[in-house]
Parts: structure tokens; C-alpha cells; sequence
């Protein structure tokens, strides 16, 4: 969305002093700001806070941006209420440049770099931002290296992602790749293990071993994976339910099973550890 969309024409010429321009990306909240200004992966071209803000609340975000050199304006609530998608902005709004995307190459440079267990997500069917910015907190808090998602499925407001994961979507590494066929062969290189999720298996999440190099791949509740991504799995998981509920949502699904990744992977650390 451009500024243009959120301010008057008065407040649009103050803006121009800082030398903006129109097209730009628009965070809102202290998390999600923060988590942008620490990732380094925008760049700020103004930070606006409510007028009384406490510092020692923003203490962090004023620190970040005078390290960086980036202006920070004071304006008043109603201001700034005009300018925000939503009201869950807390006084804080910051005008950057989108996040650029990682491409397939940028991840096998980050997967050779890295040592041990392997943990990525694919992702399929997603339906909406608050979705994947759900599922993108899940994967930081359970310790996905990486997620991947087909490029031409990338149709999201990218500001919308980041508050509904959190600032997760700022730090965590989101590659688009092109194709399943020429992505994922190459990743087996890496000694992984791609488990698809789908309903129709005998396996449950309980009975595999995912505490190992993984690729977990997901898909949305209407379509499921696609044949493509099925063609290259090396195995199947479900999640075992007490009663038919056909499938869950994305958000929910991806919950349970990370959750199970990661449950797995503390168990062995701390056997290891004992040893």
C-alpha cells in the first residue's frame, strides 16, 4: 500500500521533507518494528511514534534508530491513528522498503553454512496473510531454519504477514522458489528426510522419527499438497484425531506438527547430553 493511502495532504508534505517516497511498505507496532530494524533486511526511510509515547517503552527502537541514522518523527494520536491499518499499533508506525525475498540459491547457501539437524517447512494452499504470518510464529518458536513457498503463490501484504506473525516474518528466512521438481532434489543432497502431511496415511506424526534432517510439507485445508510435492516425499505423516474431522485449518495443523518436530528434537538433545 502507498502513503498516500493513509495520510491527508498536509501531513503528506511534512513527510516530503525526509525525502520519501510514495511507494513504500508500512509497519505498525513496537514487535514488529523492532524485529525489522534488528533483521537489517528493510530499509527505514522514517519511524513516526504517538506523541507522549514513554521512551522507556520505545527504548529500543530509538536506540536502533539512531545507531542506523533514521529519522524519527513525534505526531499526534490522531495522526497516526489515520495512517494505521488497524488499532493494535501502539503509538508506532515505520515506513521502509519491502523485504526482499530469498531465492533457492540464497538457500543452499544458508543450509551449507549450518551445522546439524536440518529443520525447513514447505508450505502449500495458503489462503491469507493472518494465515501465514500464524504459521510463521509457530515455525520461529519451534526452530524452522527456513521456510519455502512456490513463488507465484506469493500474493500477500507482506505488513499484514509481519504483524499477525509477530515480526517472526522479518527474521525468519522465506524462499519462493519456482518449481517443486528442481527444488526438491537438490535439498536431498543435504541428507533430508521430506515427510508430506496428508489425511489418507497410516503413520501417525507419533511414529516417525523427526528428530533427523527434515523437510515438513504442509498444505492448505481445501487442496491439500499438490502431485508435485507428493511425488518427491520420502515418507507420509497424519495427525491422529479422536474423531473424522476431515482436515485442519493451516495455521492449526502446522501447530501440531512442529510442535511434535520439536518435542522430538528436545527429547534427543537431552538424551545426548546425558550420555
Amino acid at each position: 500500500m502507498t502513503i498516500h493511502s493513509f495520510c491527508s495532504p498536509g501531513f503528506l508534505e511534512s513527510l516530503n521533507i525526509f525525502g520519501l517516497y510514495i511507494l513504500l511498505e508500512q509497519l505498525e507496532g513496537k514487535i514488529c518494528v523492532e524485529a525489522a530494524l534488528t533483521a537489517h533486511q528493510r530499509k527505514f526511510q522514517l519511524i513516526l511514534l504517538r506523541d507522549g509515547l514513554g521512551a522507556d517503552k520505545i527504548s529500543t527502537i530509538l536506540q536502533l534508530a539512531q545507531e542506523q541514522d533514521i529519522p524519527v518523527k513525534y505526531i499526534s494520536a490522531t495522526e497516526i491513528d489515520a495512517m494505521a491499518h488497524g488499532k493494535t499499533h501502539g503509538g508506532v508506525v515505520a515506513l521502509c522498503s519491502a523485504k526482499k525475498p530469498m531465492v533457492q540459491e540464497d538457500l543452499f547457501r544458508l543450509l551449507s553454512a549450518r551445522g546439524g539437524s536440518l529443520f525447513l517447512l514447505l508450505l502449500e494452499g495458503v489462503d491469507d496473510s493472518q494465515n501465514l504470518g500464524f504459521v510463521l510464529r509457530t515455525a520461529e518458536a519451534v526452530g524452522v531454519g527456513a521456510v519455502l513457498l512456490k513463488k507465484h503463490l506469493w500474493d500477500f501484504d507482506a505488513t499484514a504477514v509481519s504483524r499477525a506473525s509477530s515480526g517472526a516474518f522479518e527474521r525468519l528466512p522465506l524462499i519462493l522458489f519456482e518449481s517443486a521438481d528442481r527444488l526438491l532434489p537438490k535439498l536431498k543432497r543435504f541428507d533430508v528426510t521430506i515427510y508430506g502431511c496428508i489425511a489418507n496415511t497410516k503413520r501417525t506424526i507419533y511414529e516417525a522419527d523427526l528428530s533427523q534432517s527434515i523437510v515438513v510439507a504442509l498444505g492448505g485445508e481445501k487442496r491439500g499438497l499438490s502431485a508435485a510435492v507428493r511425488h518427491h516425499c520420502d515418507k507420509f505423516l497424519k495427525i491422529p484425531m479422536a474423531v473424522d474431522m476431515g482436515s485442519l485449518s493451516l495455521s492449526h495443523a502446522a501447530a501440531i506438527v512442529l510442535g511434535e518436530v520439536m518435542r522430538q528434537r528436545i527429547l534427543k538433545w537431552a538424551d545426548e547430553n546425558q550420555r
